[in-house]
């Protein structure tokens, strides 16, 4: 097969796949009504649901590295400056989006400056951007300080230290003795992060949380790797080969290693890394191989190609409007308390099928409001760099 330096459309198609999914699996009808796999695994285990940020963040690695190709893989002024400008931006967005929560709630209320201005006593800390922003930072600068050969020796002393502290820590435990929570309440405090449940309880527990956000590192590499060999390798064919016998092997290994070093998104586990990442893998070549190869891209692969252009800001639109859905009153209900958009949406669903079907339809139809705004984008060849 002849050398092929264009575009590959399957990165931009993997890349839609996954928005599309995380605004499907964050706005249910109901969280109390979901299909199975529509759920996060409730504590230890992998859900269809669980690969949607992994592989968004696979995919922000593969991207490292063609974007760091404008500069030769090597620190500059120019790159620092990129390097922190997007940083900064990601944090503000994921603080600013909080913020508009609060203020949109307050709106409604009718007092804005108790729910919106003074509420940084319970303002998350730390979210999905900003864990994106955290990962860009420092998966950049790992990319940039390192030699390309020594980054897959990074990748595994990460993963290693890291199962070693959960497995002596209790980090597959959910108990306050649990390192990453123990971790996460010293240095947040409890009112600043993410409670989560699970077994019918509640715990400070962030999954954004600063001691997961170490895996989540080697995550971004294991992507920069990927995007680096399909720089080196303009064969698509070997480029499929690759991927298919490295993404095997990773998820063959994390598959086996779950055995003593469970797998579970929450924590970010070792393994957790290695199969998602392996999967991430696997997909990306198959779609290489039926887009870029046969050219099979179809309706299909332009409705998620529309997603994929504009990833971050299709996410943040679809956030946005998921705040603006949960809280503007269309109605009132027989008590006299507001009926949301979202609410009213759902209700109209319930009227012809069961709780879960319902729950699903509304996803569905967020995902293709969402798709609209972002198929206008790709027709006009607008794309907004977050």
């Amino acid at each position: 097969m002849a050398k092929n330096d264009k575009r590959l459309l399957s990165l931009d198609i993997l890349r839609g796949i996954t928005i599309a999914g995380m605004l499907l699996v964050n706005n249910p009808g109901t969280w109390s009504y979901l299909y199975r796999p529509l759920a996060h695994a409730e504590w230890i285990g992998l859900s269809p649901t669980d690969l949607v940020f992994p592989f968004f963040i696979f995919c922000m690695g593969v991207s490292m590295a063609f974007s760091l190709k404008k500069f030769n893989y090597k620190l500059s002024g120019p790159l620092m400056w990129k390097i922190v400008r997007r940083t900064l931006i990601l944090f503000f967005i994921g603080w600013a989006v909080q913020w508009f929560g609060h203020l949109v709630r307050g709106l409604i209320n009718g007092d804005p400056f108790k729910d919106a201005v003074n509420n940084l006593d319970t303002l998350r800390y730390l979210g999905v951007f900003q864990r994106l922003a955290l990962v860009y930072f420092f998966g950049s600068l790992c990319a940039v300080f390192f030699n390309r050969k020594f980054i897959p020796w990074l990748v595994g002393i990460i993963l290693v230290i890291y199962a070693l502290i959960l497995g002596l820590g209790h980090g597959y435990d959910f108990t306050l003795q649990n390192i990453i929570a123990q971790i996460d309440n010293s240095v947040l405090g409890t009112d600043h992060m993410y409670h989560e449940h699970a077994f019918g309880e509640s715990l400070s527990f962030d999954p954004e949380g600063i001691l997961s956000t170490l895996p989540c590192i080697a995550h971004v590499l294991i992507g920069y790797l990927v995007g680096r060999m399909i720089l080196s390798v303009h064969n698509n064919t070997e480029r499929v080969t690759k991927m298919l016998l490295w993404g095997t092997l990773l998820l063959l290994a994390g598959w086996l290693l779950q055995y003593g070093i469970p797998c579970g998104k929450k924590m970010w586990s070792s393994t957790f890394v290695m199969i998602t990442c392996g999967m991430a893998m696997c997909i990306q070549a198959m779609l290489i191989y039926f887009v870029d190869i046969k050219g099979h891209k179809g309706s299909w692969g332009r409705f998620f190609e529309s997603f994929g252009v504009n990833p971050l800001a299709i996410y943040l639109l679809g956030t946005v409007l998921s705040i603006l859905f949960g809280a503007i009153p269309v109605g009132h209900d027989i008590d006299g308390g507001n009926i949301s958009i979202h609410s009213a949406v759902y209700h109209f669903f319930q009227s012809f099928c069961d709780e879960y079907t319902a729950s699903a339809l509304y996803a569905i139809a967020f995902v293709l409001l969402n798709w609209i705004v972002a198929h206008i984008l790709y027709k006009k060849k607008i794309y907004i760099k977050i």
